[in-house]
C-alpha cells in the first residue's frame, strides 16, 4: 500500500523509493503483487513516467487517506519517548542557505545530536519530491499544491552601490540617468536576466528595464562584493545587503522610485501528514530561529535614511 500510494503521489518508481528507503525495484515488485492481488492494473507505465488508471485514481482516493492515518499514528507512537534521528535534506537558493539556513542547522544540530542535516545549495528551483529533498526553500509562486508552505518573509528587491563609486561617477536621480553608469546584471540559473522594475511616473504599472552589463553571474552575493568594492550598481535582495548597508559600505540607490516587488520566501515540505519526526524538529526549529533574524524582519517602511544615498 505505501509502495503504491508514494508512487502515485511522486509519479515514479524512483521518486517513491527514496521516500521509503528502499529500491525502485522493490517499490515496482510491491505494486505488481497489489495488483495481481487485486486483479486490476493501477498504473499505465511508460519509460518516463507513472499515470494512474481510472481503478487506481479510485483506489487512491479509497486508501490514501486511510494509509495516511495509519502512519501518522504510528509516527506518533514513535516520536513520543525516541529523540530525532536520522538524516534530513534540505535544498535552498545559495545566498540565502549560505546566510541564514546554515547558521541555524548548526544550532540545530547541538539540540539533536543524532540528526544529520544535508543542505544542498542550488539557485535552480528543485522538485522536493523527486529529488529525495524533505525541505526546500522557495520564492515567489509555488506550482506545488502537495506542499505544505511557510512563508519566511518578503523577498524586497533593491539597487545598491558603494559611496566611493557614488562620489565618483555621481548618484543617479532617475532611471535614464543609469545609462551613464556601470551596472551589474544578475542571470538566473535558467539563463534569464534578471529585470530592473521602477514605478512609473503616470502611476501606472512598473517599468522594466535590463540593465545592459558588461559582466553577468548567477550568485548574487559575488555582485554584493563587487559594488562594495565601487565597481558599479548592482540589485540585491535586502535582507542580504543589510550587513553592508549597515556597514555604510553599501547605499541604496533610486530606493524612491525602485519597485522593490513583493515576492515571498518560503519554507515549503511536503504534506504534514507524511512528515517524519527528524522533518518536524527541523521545520519547527527553523521557523523559530528564522523568524528571530533582525534582516529578514526588515520592512521598507522602516528602513534607515542613513542607508539611502543622498
Amino acid at each position: 500500500m505505501n509502495a503504491f500510494v508514494e508512487s502515485a503521489e511522486s509519479g515514479s518508481f524512483t521518486g517513491a523509493a527514496v521516500k521509503l528507503g528502499v529500491t525502485p525495484a522493490a517499490v515496482s515488485k510491491n505494486v505488481v503483487r497489489l495488483e495481481k492481488e487485486l486483479q486490476v492494473r493501477l498504473f499505465h507505465r511508460s519509460t518516463r513516467r507513472l499515470a494512474l488508471t481510472t481503478e487506481g485514481q479510485t483506489f487512491l482516493a479509497q486508501v490514501g487517506s486511510a494509509l495516511r492515518s495509519l502512519n501518522e499514528a504510528a509516527d506518533q507512537l514513535t516520536r513520543t519517548n525516541a529523540e530525532p534521528q536520522g538524516r534530513v535534506r534540505i535544498t535552498s537558493g545559495i545566498s540565502f542557505g549560505r546566510q541564514f539556513i546554515l547558521p541555524a542547522l548548526a544550532k540545530i544540530a547541538r539540540r539533536f545530536p543524532k540528526l544529520e542535516m544535508e543542505l544542498n545549495l542550488d539557485n535552480r528551483t528543485v522538485d522536493l519530491v523527486g529529488s529525495g529533498d524533505d525541505i526546500g526553500v522557495r520564492v515567489g509562486e509555488l506550482h506545488d499544491s502537495s506542499l505544505i508552505a511557510r512563508p519566511i518573509c518578503p523577498l524586497i528587491s533593491v539597487l545598491v552601490a558603494s559611496p566611493a563609486y557614488l562620489r565618483q561617477h555621481g548618484t543617479p536621480a532617475t532611471p535614464e540617468d543609469l545609462k551613464d553608469h556601470r551596472v551589474l546584471g544578475l542571470q538566473f540559473a535558467s539563463g534569464e536576466m534578471a529585470k530592473w522594475r521602477f514605478k512609473n511616473v503616470s502611476g501606472r504599472g512598473t517599468i522594466k528595464w535590463v540593465p545592459h552589463a558588461q559582466v553577468w553571474t548567477s550568485d548574487p552575493d559575488l555582485f554584493m562584493e563587487l559594488a562594495a568594492s565601487g565597481e558599479g550598481i548592482s540589485q540585491a535582495a535586502l535582507q542580504h545587503a543589510a550587513p553592508l548597508l549597515r556597514s555604510g559600505r553599501l547605499k541604496l540607490v533610486l530606493h524612491d522610485q525602485y519597485e522593490h516587488e513583493g515576492r515571498q520566501i518560503f519554507l515549503c515540505y511536503p504534506d504534514r501528514q507524511f512528515l517524519s519526526q527528524r522533518v518536524r524538529v527541523v521545520v519547527e526549529a527553523l521557523c523559530v530561529d528564522l523568524a528571530a533574524q533582525p534582516d529578514l524582519g526588515l520592512r521598507l517602511n522602516a528602513i534607515p535614511r542613513e542607508w539611502c544615498a543622498s
